[in-house]
């Protein structure tokens, strides 16, 4: 029953990638917060992208915060570091399936 709901209605929250724009990485359990201050989800996982050479993380957000692009912000050691919400993979795979 809780399943259709969700598909009924969506999802209160959503899963996604988040590009820092700081150089500072953003760790799991670190909170994740809107323009205005409230805490609008929370980092499940995160680390340095090699790949990338910037921080990159997971997390969940409320649904209305989940749209590519959108800015929010993580709490880092009582610092706000501003995040984006990205596509994920972060780097499209380059190998061919035949």
């Amino acid at each position: 029953a809780r399943v259709f709901g969700q598909q009924k209605d969506g999802v209160a929250r959503k899963r996604v990638g988040l590009l820092a724009q700081a150089k500072a990485p953003v760790r799991e359990g670190a909170e994740l917060v809107g323009a205005d201050g409230t805490v609008i989800g929370s980092v499940t996982s995160g680390g340095f992208g090699p790949t990338l050479g910037a921080p990159v993380a997971m997390g969940y957000v409320d649904a209305a915060h989940a749209a590519i692009g959108s800015e929010v912000f993580a709490l880092v050691r009582n610092n706000r570091i501003p995040v984006t919400v990205a596509k994920t993979p972060f780097v499209p795979q380059r190998y061919y399936r035949g």
